[in-house]
């Protein structure tokens, strides 16, 4: 479907949605919800009744009550609701992310956020295990994540394979459940100049359930249940179960103090979407493609209490242990895995487990008209890596059969400072002021001898060191880097009159490995009428490079093009990058500007938001640069042993453009229940304008950004999204159907022939439920219900068999999947 057919469908479905409301008669507007909990600055006066929760009824909160949440994102000014604000901000209810199969946040997030994806990589390394999100088509490391308004930090994994986000470390969405939250505020507009670095294509706020009292546990079980037709095989399957068990509980202390505390455990068998393989007699499949096993356990606490009349107390904590094992490509028989121990050949396991720790504790208070909040974070990330089923062909018959192949860490400390005042100034003047300071860490560890090198003795001659599948880090590997940095910024917003609101905002940071850096922000809504708003904003944004682009080093093997090969990473300002054209990288800046409008009336409201990205400097991960290509770089890598490199390099820039539609009715009958509808849509194109040019001290000089690098950033991530969902609940009984549209997307390769298409497609969803507010609930729903695939990968582009379908599939490739959801409130 092209883009101008695309928008012709919403612009009918919106016409329809306008008809539905102007011909309502029993329309009553949703409550406001000022009081909710998690309202900021709202704690110490909390009562009882304000802060306690239960858990999502069939009434819970839906698309409908979320336009009159109050938001605490894109604005530090109280009382702003996502429709009265002036920039665009998506309030999601924790009732609506539990509303579907998936367990997974980012998962359940992508489901019902039109602007953001969540592709589902397979055999690539970590990324499968950690797997990033992206807003706007950007890459994930261009959104900012917070946590009940304070900064999250990035997974200590790089992507480094061909998938989307190549070269991006991003915070991993996955380590937050979705039991802890109340609910989750996307602002998709750029906000450096608010909060800070990686914020060019939004901010994604995580807002943790605050509860007094009441509680929750619930069981979701769910298996696939669908025909697989691969380019040469067709099979049913029907199992590969997954079982997620969840709880929590709030608790009450004082005269408005809490502590929530929830859990949540998944465990998940792997799916296989691979092709057979036509290299092996008789034709069979030898691969494993599609989601890894994980079995995984996450905590979280959240709490506040009241210390004086005026100053509250505040802290979260959360922690998570997540065992992921994926499959890397397979070894078929041969001499060399009949004396590494295998005659009929190995499938190596790639073993990934992750630790993770989020924790902030803060002061919030109010001193002499001023509103003071001090706070002081920590979140850590380590990965460690293991290769299972696996063999170091230099060691012969005396290879191990599992190895440790080492870890990597991330961790980092902020310490903030916020203070706000409001002023009699026009209509209301709110004044915002603070500093922050940061503190990031990075380590790689090697791993144990096996996993990377040679034996003592007796080594295989010919035969490249490390385990195969995924190579552990060396000695020489090995790194321990951290860097500080400092903020200051300044954020205004005025209502000059009952019809003009005004915001301006500006920041300078200082980091000690690159310098100074200043953004500013500027932003405008103009109500012409009760019922209609224009609004706009003009911005610029940064992010910094990363300690990960900065420093890591590894060699692994690297699909190119459906073949496994041997390929270094190495950090830009090594011998190897210098030669190969790398700089010092610096920090990567953006214009952003966007201008909409809002509509309102009665049960409908409409938000219409266009805009422009322009990113200079991107930071990409270079072209596989193969020993082929000359004989100065085949001398560059011989004593690596790899056929490939590859380093991080400044110098791309690209333009996004888009448009994002959200439209909502809800109607309200005295019989039949409420009914929920909503129609929205995101529209991107992105276009790459430049690409880094060679600054090799090699002749020729090696092409650092091709074909598949340009056309991942163009057409890795669909450029039309629509989504459909009517909400349906009457007492305790509920129903949810939704309908979403994806764009074609392009898994390029190095050639046209190489391209692997996903095909435009609609995936269906249905949910039935009962719920009480206290007592039993109960959920039966079936993802994608029509069984839809992407299209296959044709023969010709999977001589391995192993890529039945692309990996950049935006809603993955497992087919349909049945579930129930079994619980209690309290």
């Amino acid at each position: 479907m092209t883009q101008g057919r695309t928008i012709a469908l919403l612009g009918v479905s919106l016409l329809a949605l306008c008809a539905q409301a102007a011909a309502a008669q029993t329309v009553s507007p949703p409550s406001s919800q000022a009081g909710a909990p998690g309202q900021a600055d709202a704690d110490a006066s909390r009562t009882d009744d304000q802060a306690g929760q239960t858990a999502p009824a069939a009434g819970a909160a839906t698309t409908g009550d979320e336009g009159n949440e109050i938001i605490v994102t894109g604005t530090r000014a109280e009382g702003r609701t996502r429709l009265d604000s002036v920039s665009p901000v998506d309030v999601l209810s924790g009732a609506s992310l539990q509303r579907q199969g998936t367990t997974e946040l980012a998962a359940a997030l992508s489901a019902v956020a039109p602007s953001i994806d969540f592709p589902r990589p397979s055999a690539n390394d970590a990324t499968d295990a950690i797997r990033p999100a992206t807003l706007r088509g950007l890459s994930p490391d261009q959104t900012l994540v917070l946590i009940n308004g304070i900064r999250g930090h990035t997974s200590a994994n790089l992507n480094t394979n061909g998938t989307v986000g190549r070269g991006s470390a991003a915070v991993d969405l996955n380590t937050i459940p979705t039991v802890a939250l109340d609910r989750i505020e996307v602002l998709r507009d750029g906000a450096s100049a608010q909060y800070g670095s990686d914020a060019i294509a939004g901010v994604v706020n995580l807002r943790l359930r605050e509860a007094r009292s009441g509680g929750g546990a619930s069981v979701t079980y769910g298996f696939y249940n669908t025909q697989v037709d691969t380019a040469a095989n067709s099979r049913s399957v029907t199992g590969e179960p997954v079982v997620t068990a969840s709880a929590w509980q709030g608790f009450g202390f004082g005269r408005d103090g809490f502590v929530t505390v929830s859990g949540e455990y998944t465990k998940r068998e792997p799916t296989n979407r691979a092709d057979i393989d036509r290299r092996v007699t008789p034709n069979r499949i030898t691969g494993r493609y599609g989601d890894s096993e994980v079995e995984q356990y996450t905590g979280f606490v959240n709490a506040g209490t009241s210390i004086t009349d005026n100053v509250s107390l505040y802290a979260f904590g959360g922690y998570q242990d997540r065992d992921t094992r994926g499959a890397a490509f397979p070894r078929n028989a041969s001499a060399t895995t009949t004396l590494a121990g295998y005659p009929n050949g190995f499938l190596p396991i790639i073993n990934t487990k992750t630790k993770d720790i989020n924790s902030a504790i803060g002061l919030r208070g109010d001193f002499g008209g001023y509103n003071v909040d001090l706070s002081f974070s920590y979140g850590r990330n380590t990965v460690d890596f293991r290769t299972l089923n696996s063999a170091n062909y230099a060691f012969g018959a005396a290879t191990p059969k599992n190895f440790y192949d080492g870890q990597v860490t991330y961790d980092q400390y902020v310490a903030g400072l916020d203070v706000t005042r409001k002023f009699d100034v026009f209509q209301s003047l709110n004044v915002a002021f603070g500093i922050e300071g940061r503190r990031e860490g990075y380590k790689i560890s090697a791993g144990e001898q096996a996993s990377y090198g040679y034996p003592a003795t007796g080594a295989v001659a010919g035969a490249a060191p490390g385990a195969q599948g995924f190579g552990g880090f060396s000695p020489a590997n090995a790194v321990k880097r951290g860097r500080r940095s400092g903020s200051i910024y300044l954020d205004v917003e005025a209502q000059v009159t009952d019809k003009l609101l005004v915001g301006i905002a500006g920041r300078g940071e200082d980091y000690s490995d690159f310098g100074s850096t200043a953004t500013g922000k500027v932003s405008a809504r103009y109500d012409l009428t009760d019922w209609f708003a224009l609004r706009g904003t003009a911005s610029t944004g940064f992010r910094a490079p990363s300690l990960q682009q900065q420093y890591f080093t590894q060699i692994a093997s690297v699909v190119t093009n459906g073949v496994p090969i041997l390929t270094g990473t190495f950090p830009s300002v090594s011998p190897v990058g210098t030669a190969l054209g790398g700089l010092a990288l610096r920090p990567e800046k953006s214009t952003n500007l966007s201008v909409g409008a809002v509509l309102r009336s009665g049960g409908f409201d409409l938000t219409v938001d266009a805009y422009r990205i322009h990113i200079r400097d991107q930071i990409g991960l270079s072209e596989n640069i193969q020993a082929t290509a000359s004989q100065q770089v085949a001398a560059l890598l011989n004593p690596y042993s790899v056929s490939a490199a590859r380093f991080f390099i400044n110098g791309l820039a690209s333009t996004a453009k888009g448009i994002d539609v959200v439209g909502h009715y809800r109607a309200r009958t005295e019989g039949a229940g409420t009914f929920d509808f909503t129609l929205a849509g995101n529209i991107n194109t992105i276009e790459v304008t430049r690409v880094p040019t060679s600054t090799a001290t090699l002749n020729p000089a090696p092409t650092l950004f091709a074909r598949s690098r340009i056309l991942t950033l163009e057409e890795g991530t669909p450029g039309e999204k629509v989504t459909g969902t009517i909400d349906w609940s009457l007492d305790r009984l509920g129903a949810l159907a939704r309908v979403t549209y994806y764009g074609n997307v392009n898994q390029p390769g190095t050639t046209p022939a190489a391209d692997v298409l996903t095909g435009t497609r609609a995936i269906t969803d249905l949910e039935i439920r009962y719920s009480a507010p206290k007592g039993a609930q109960i959920g039966l729903g079936v993802s994608n219900l029509f069984d839809v695939y992407p299209r296959a990968t044709p023969t010709a582009n999977n001589s391995t068999g192993v890529l039945g379908f692309p990996y950049f599939s935006p809603y993955g490739f497992n087919g349909r999947y049945l579930y129930v959801r079994a619980g209690l409130n309290w």
